[in-house]
This record gives structure tokens, sequence and C-alpha cells, in this order.
């Protein structure tokens, strides 16, 4: 039975993406009752920018999902190392809204990468990345997928382990947002 609302944020734009393939996977996974896939084509972060013009609409529509949001995936590659540039610039833009829409939201972070550790460094830069902001991160059973291209077929992961990974950890974040 579907319930909740689900948003997701996904750290790579490339319409073929692998990383947007798990999100949508996850938010069938967690079966809620409404799921949003966030926008993050913002501009470069620039205090001069947000002074001039203040908090770009697109800004502002994606920490209002945020906060409206009972739970959020966020799902991004791993770029050198990291999370991806658009990925980062998101939460900057977000830090500068009124309230912290992040406060206490339960949050899973999932990642998929053409490499062989499936992002582990992604995912401990985001949760360091995310901390100030104080959600309620839900850590676990991690969802690394590696090797993508190997890792999906038709749009969903091809291997049992991840595909269980998911599943836990959908369950975790639905009993953390109370659903």
């Amino acid at each position: 039975m579907s319930s909740g609302r689900l948003l997701g944020i996904c750290g790579s734009l490339r319409a073929a993406s692998f990383n947007a393939m798990l999100m949508r996977e996850a938010a069938t996974t967690f079966d809620a009752q409404t799921f949003i896939e966030g926008d993050i084509r913002f501009p470069l972060y620039d205090g001069d920018l947000e002074e001039a013009e203040g908090i770009p609409a697109a800004v502002q529509t994606l920490a209002d999902q945020i906060d409206a949001a009972d739970a959020v995936l966020i799902v991004g590659p791993e770029y050198n190392k990291a999370i991806s540039g658009v990925l980062k610039n998101a939460l900057d833009w977000i830090s500068r809204t009124e309230g912290n829409p992040w406060l206490h939201k339960p949050t899973a972070i999932l990642s998929a990468t053409a490499g062989r550790s499936g992002g582990e460094r992604t995912q401990s830069s985001m949760r360091e990345c995310m901390a100030g902001f104080r959600p309620h991160m839900v850590l676990g059973p991690a969802v690394l997928v590696g090797s993508a291209s190997q890792s999906f077929e038709d749009g969903k992961v091809s291997n049992e382990i991840n595909r269980k990974a998911i599943e836990g950890l959908m369950a975790e974040l639905r009993s953390a947002a109370g659903l």
C-alpha cells in the first residue's frame, strides 16, 4: 500500500544516468503515494547573484519540496573522489533559503559508479556535506552499485545483492519517515 511523499535528488544530469535509474528503482521500492524528482539545474552559486536577484525560483521550489517530503533520496555518482559539482552547488543554494528544510528529514544516500567501489567516497563526502543541515540520515544497508554499465538491465539493477540492499534501505527509510 503506497503512502507518503518521497523526493528524489539525482546528482547526475545526464539523460541516461545510471544514478537516475537507481533513484527511480529505489522510489518504486519505497512505494510512495507521491514521488517527485527534484530539479537541480541551478546557476552556479554566486553571492553577488543572490544579492542582486535573490534566491532563484528553482532553488526555492526544491527547498519547498524537501520541506514537504516525508523522506528524501539523494543519489549521485562519484566525480574525482567526491560528490558531483551540480549536487554540491544545489546544497550550497539550498543552504541560502529561509529556514532549514533538511532538519530531521529522513534522508538516504545511494550511488552508482562506473568503477567497482560503487561510490563509497561520494557517500562519505555527501554525509559530510549534509552534517550541518542535521537531517535524519538513514545509513544502511549501503547501496553502492559498482560497474554500473554492467549492473543495469532495462533500467533496473540486475543483481540480487544490490536489489536486496535497495529493499533494505527503503524499508529503513520508510520506518524513519513513520510510514
